[in-house]
């Protein structure tokens, strides 16, 4: 693969996964979507078939990395991909996780404006102050949409928080490096997209609850990257305090599991 073909790739992938996944966010979120208070079932699903979309488009391109942990799990794995196309892979997936985002707010416009002036949401006066969701933008971090965005803690322990985000990127990227070992040594084909979308269907049921397992550096930077950039009205803060932990936690977790497998599979 050309650098050319890696960087087109993952910017194409990387934005469908984001247009997909942040998009049933929205659509859970916003109160004027079709989709409001669908939940969780619906978030994990959607997130599971736009990691299937996107890796099924962009694989003949670039492999579909699409996450920089799985990116470092590879070129740490024996006989893995060359450092130098690192940088490759990470540019076209930041770029690529900041153009789905932005594509999640235009698809979205009217249904961002409507939120964010509805004085449930946002509070001011005429609001029903504790029985809304105007304490939301209350908060110094996070505004009431930066979920639709990135992700964010239930509870505000940085160890666990990052612990979280370690293990769930662990599960993902050791399920990416063996699916080379199936089918007698020669992979999955186009089948391990979608064993890759069920795992992290799985990862969200059983390990979202705690972080809202961001498992991929890019997925959850590039987003909010845009989020501070829109012109959202009362859009509150990006939570920077915390976005270190979704950077930091996935990396190790990938590079973690680049050792089990050299150790125990290669």
């Amino acid at each position: 693969m050309s650098s050319s073909d890696i960087f087109i790739g993952e910017t194409i992938g990387t934005a469908i996964l984001i247009l997909l996944g942040g998009g049933v966010c929205a659509a859970v979120t916003l109160k004027a979507s079709k989709a409001r208070n669908a939940g969780w079932l619906a978030i994990t699903f959607g997130w599971g078939f736009a990691v299937l979309t996107a890796v099924y488009t962009s694989a003949p391109l670039s492999g579909a990395h699409l996450n920089p942990a799985v990116t470092l799990a590879l070129a740490l794995k024996k006989d893995g991909i060359s450092w130098s196309d690192v940088p490759v892979y990470w540019g076209g997936q930041l770029l690529g996780a900041m153009i789905g985002a932005a594509l999640v707010w235009i698809a979205y416009y009217g249904q961002f404006h409507a939120h964010l002036t509805d004085k449930e949401i946002v509070g001011g006066p005429g609001a029903q102050s504790t029985k809304t969701k105007a304490v939301e933008a209350q908060e110094a971090g996070a505004g009431p949409v930066l979920g639709i965005f990135s992700t964010g803690p239930e509870i505000r322990v940085a160890w666990q928080n990052v612990a979280t985000e370690v293990i769930g990127t662990i599960v993902l990227v050791l399920a990416v490096l063996t699916q080379g070992l199936n089918d007698g040594g020669n992979g999955l084909g186009t089948l391990g997209a979608l064993i890759t979308a069920l795992v992290v269907v799985s990862i969200g049921l059983s390990l979202g609850g705690p972080t809202g397992y961001a498992i991929n550096p890019a997925r959850d930077l590039g987003p909010r990257i845009v989020h501070a950039l829109l012109p959202l009205p009362n859009k509150g803060g990006s939570d920077w305090g915390y976005a270190w932990v979704p950077v930091v936690g996935p990396l190790i977790g990938g590079a973690i599991a680049a050792g089990i497998y050299n150790v125990a599979f290669a």
